[in-house]
């Protein structure tokens, strides 16, 4: 009776290519956590978030590798660790491949206002920002003229309602997204807030500025990032989402 001959080494290269993706997935998983609550530098967790991609490509590659037969004829062990890698290692790697993506797809800015001459300038979470990687100051006509060319859909809010209305829609608005307000000034027409990531704890701060506007409302919102040179799209997103809430607010 013939027996198909079994290939040893990928079998074992499958095993090592299972215990490469989950490395990759535990490594992945642990920077958030690790920066947030265990205080490690936010460079060292990208670091270990970006290796942990790395890890998480070999494995899928030793997978991919080993999963198919070399030989015809070869009754492949090893075939589900070679599976599990591939699956394991794919899970691993989406999120960071995910930002990586949006890194290149996203100006390096971390400063997002509706109103780029005047930015609502930052009051009490001024005070919250000390020790952050970026300053409180608004960086500029570049920052300006980067903004416009990728979001030139941000733009100031016109509310056909006086400003104490407005402001009370606001402040609905705010709550309602999850932000951490730390600031009601009605009477200077301001609102502040905080909002935190789930995963890496990334704090930005926002200040939402009510102007009369005749007989209404001029809205302008401004969300800074406290770290990283690029949000990723996380601030301009931000502000799309308070625009549309605000605007279907009763």
């Amino acid at each position: 009776m013939f027996v198909r001959p079994t290939n040893p080494v990928s079998h074992r290269l499958a095993r090592v290519a299972f215990v490469v993706a989950c490395v990759a997935a535990i490594t992945v998983a642990a920077a958030g956590p690790l920066h947030r609550y265990g205080g490690l530098d936010i460079e060292v967790a990208i670091t270990f978030f970006r290796y942990g991609f790395y890890f998480a490509v070999a494995g899928v590659a030793l997978g991919l590798a080993t999963v198919l037969p070399t030989r015809p004829g070869d009754r492949r062990r090893g075939f589900l660790s070679a599976v599990l890698a591939i699956l394991v290692g794919g899970a691993a790697a989406y999120t960071p491949l995910t930002w990586f993506l949006r890194a290149t797809q996203s100006p390096e800015i971390n400063d997002i206002s509706t109103d780029i001459a005047n930015p609502p300038p930052l009051v009490t979470t001024l005070q919250l920002r000390r020790g952050a990687a970026n300053g409180p100051a608004y960086p500029g006509s570049a920052t300006g003229a980067l903004q416009r060319a990728a979001y030139p859909d941000i733009a100031p809010v016109v509310l056909a309602v006086p400003p104490a209305d407005a402001f009370r829609r606001v402040d609905d608005v705010a709550t309602a997204m999850g932000w951490e307000v730390v600031a009601r000034a009605p009477a200077e027409g301001r609102l502040e807030a905080v909002a935190t990531s789930d995963w890496f704890g990334f704090r930005d701060d926002i200040v939402v500025r009510i102007k009369p506007d005749g007989a209404g409302s001029r809205i302008d919102i401004r969300s800074k990032s406290r770290d990283g040179r690029s949000d990723l799209g996380v601030n301009a997103s931000r502000i799309r989402a308070f625009i549309a809430r605000l605007k279907d607010s009763p």
